[in-house]
């Protein structure tokens, strides 16, 4: 089953259960935020979220004065949005707008549901997607891999907080739920986007936990070595002015 979705692409990825605050300042994202208040009260508010794999949220500034368009800033030769944007991503829905004096919002938008990009329809002031859902699978063995995560997870951070000379607040719950966990790892973990963007795309908990120790012992490894990691976080900070 598909359906159309408008879609917000951003240099970052949105997991199921994560919460993401956006300012949305560019013309066409407004135009995106308009539209979703135009509907109906009991209608849903929501957008699908997609990272971009050839170019950036912002389109570049021009010397000519209209605004831009749905293509804009992503940064593929052909025009084709499906070679700019990575194909899987997240349903965010609208948990509260603030509108601003100037015509901004503030959103705080909550991730839902996996879905895969079918199509695009680029002839609005935003892009618009045909979307399929993507069921969540267990797969073989989540909840003997969730506690190993869980044990990496928190060596991780204690060895991240120690590179970054800082001191963790306390041991934090972790949820017991492996598909949570999972999704609550990939977004805490200090990743690329495309990284990030492959555990999004596991096909099933298992195999993204499964990723995720891998990547939490190589991590944790690395950061054994390092004596700070500034230079580091810069080139895989996550960065959204939109």
């Amino acid at each position: 089953m598909t359906e159309r979705l408008p879609i917000f692409p951003l240099n970052a990825v949105l997991y199921p259960g994560l919460v993401l605050p956006l300012h949305v300042f560019e013309e066409r994202y407004q135009r995106l935020v308009a539209d979703l208040l135009a509907q109906p009260e009991d209608q849903p508010r929501r957008f699908g979220v997609l990272a971009i794999k050839d170019g950036r949220e912002v389109a570049p500034v021009t010397e000519s004065d209209g605004p831009a368009g749905p293509l804009d800033g992503l940064g593929t030769a052909t025009g084709d949005p499906l070679e700019a944007l990575f194909h899987v991503g997240c349903v965010a829905d609208v948990a509260s707008v603030t509108p601003q004096a100037d015509g901004r919002y503030e959103l705080l938008v909550t991730g839902t549901t996996r879905f895969r990009l079918r199509s695009v329809e680029t002839g609005g002031p935003y892009l618009v997607g045909e979307v399929e859902t993507l069921e969540e699978l267990e797969g073989s063995g989540p909840g003997a891999l969730a506690g190993g995560v869980e044990r990496a997870f928190r060596t991780y951070q204690k060895r991240l907080a120690g590179a970054r000379q800082a001191s963790l607040a306390g041991e934090q719950e972790l949820p017991d739920d492996p598909q949570v966990l999972s999704y609550l790892v990939a977004a805490a973990a200090v990743l690329e986007v495309p990284v990030k963007q492959r555990l999004l795309a596991c096909p099933d908990t298992a195999s993204r936990l499964s990723a995720e120790l891998e990547l939490l012992r190589r991590e944790t490894a690395l950061l054994n070595w390092l004596p700070s990691v500034p230079a580091v976080e810069l080139t895989r900070q996550q960065f959204s002015p939109n």
